[in-house]
């Protein structure tokens, strides 16, 4: 049978040999995607299609990581960057769309009072922790879930080769919807707390008050409260997860879908705290390059006059509730279930009847990516999504889940399976 991703193989063959794992991103890397039954490398996209390199088209649920909220190509963001491309990108002085831009977020996000500009997530969640630290004069941290992979947050996790005995001893770490766990934290390092950050919602959804009560026992302790809103900002809501769940933070970080896959990310906050980028460090050369700004900028105004947020919760909610009949009737409900949010949600996987939830996993990969699917678990809706695309993806799953019925009960998943099953990987959450 012709291999459907020769060229993508050929093309991270190539790239091995001058890019550790073959990609910049660790999340689009060989470790993720099982070899032989998967693409590599994309060509291109549009709306919400894209092409591999072997011409292959496929419907794409992954967003970017959750960058591309529009669409891949999406007109009006491209006319901005092009009229601001004539323009130029990046000048010897500041540029009126920073301002221009800092003033929308402020208008949408509770918190919001001042602005910053960086260009990666990690960029901003770090510099949200030395905000915090040089505002209260302590050092140490409390975090839950991903920040990034400076070594603040990543010496915390199993990837934190390289990170300093003496960084990793300032950070602690509590679980999610469980205040008991921040509090034993703050019990073990009394006065020396400086910030709490965490993800508002990732998987799971708030419970028992669980926010208000982490802000509460924050400022008890004299702290900082930092919510990290990189997935849930201009997503969930268009003033992030603190406008959804009416908790307002002292910090926030956005990034991913607030500029429709350009690189830019922002802290924003109190001014008496933001005030305080006057006095630490926080500056690189490509802060307010243009091109990122302007597409931010009209990116955020179309999600807020075509009400885009609504629109794909609508379509999440609507597959949520499809998909979970479909487990119904292959009777996988307890191997396969979807956490999240309608408008980010992702399946977790189990192990069943000896086999891993890799194992599951990688079959499972493979027959979506047979059938056109691109994602990795998780369903990211873009406003570019239609009806077609959406039953698209539930007729995927009807038949991808009917193979999965028959080979974990009839135990053949071997036999099906085309490649080498993924290997355990390190967890950002």
């Amino acid at each position: 049978m012709l291999n459907r991703y020769l060229n993508s193989e050929k093309m991270l063959q190539r790239a091995l040999k001058t890019i550790p794992l073959g990609s910049q991103t660790f999340s689009k890397s060989k470790v993720h995607f099982p070899y032989g039954v998967s693409p590599f490398f994309i060509d291109r996209g549009k709306g919400a299609y894209v092409w591999d390199v072997d011409g292959n088209k496929y419907i794409d649920f992954g967003a970017s990581l959750g960058a591309i909220i529009l669409g891949y190509g999406d007109e009006d963001v491209s006319d901005a960057v092009r009229k601001q491309l004539e323009k130029g990108t990046i000048f010897p002085l500041a540029n009126e769309v920073e301002f221009k831009v800092a003033e929308k977020i402020v208008e949408l996000v509770p918190c919001a009072e001042k602005v910053r500009f960086g260009k990666n997530g990690s960029d901003v969640t770090t510099a949200a922790i030395r905000l915090a630290r040089a505002y209260t004069k302590k050092e140490h941290v409390i975090i839950c879930g991903y920040h990034g992979w400076h070594d603040w947050s990543i010496g915390t996790t199993t990837r934190n080769l390289g990170v300093p005995q003496a960084v990793k001893e300032l950070t602690h770490t509590f679980k999610y919807n469980d205040i008991e766990s921040l509090k034993s934290v703050f019990q073990e390092h009394p006065g020396k707390i400086a910030a709490v950050i965490l993800e508002p919602m990732n998987v799971e959804y708030p419970k028992d008050n669980f926010l208000q009560k982490v802000k509460d026992l924050t400022h008890e302790n004299g702290a900082v409260l930092i919510f990290d809103e990189m997935i849930t900002g201009f997503r969930y809501s268009l003033g992030g997860a603190q406008e959804l769940f009416g908790v307002v933070p002292d910090l926030a970080t956005f990034g991913k879908g607030i500029s429709n896959g350009y690189p830019v990310s922002a802290i924003v906050g109190k001014a008496e705290i933001m005030d305080f980028m006057e006095e630490i460090f926080f500056s690189f050369t490509f802060g307010g390059e243009a091109l990122s700004l302007v597409a931010a900028l009209a990116t955020m105004t179309k999600l807020q006059k075509l009400f885009v947020l609504e629109d794909i919760k609508e379509k999440g909610q609507k597959f949520l509730d499809k998909l979970n009949q479909l487990l119904l009737k292959h009777e996988l409900s307890e191997t396969f279930f979807v956490v999240g949010h309608p408008s980010w949600s992702i399946l977790q996987i189990k192990d069943f009847n000896g086999y891993t939830s890799y194992q599951i996993k990688t079959l499972f990969l493979q027959e979506m990516f047979k059938r056109n699917i691109l994602f990795l678990c998780g369903h990211l809706f873009t406003y570019s999504h239609t009806e077609n695309d959406l039953n698209a993806l539930l007729s995927a799953y009807d038949e991808v889940l009917a193979l999965m019925k028959k080979c974990l009960y009839e135990k053949t998943l071997d036999r099906f399976l085309e490649c080498e099953p993924l290997k355990p990987l390190f967890k950002v959450r």
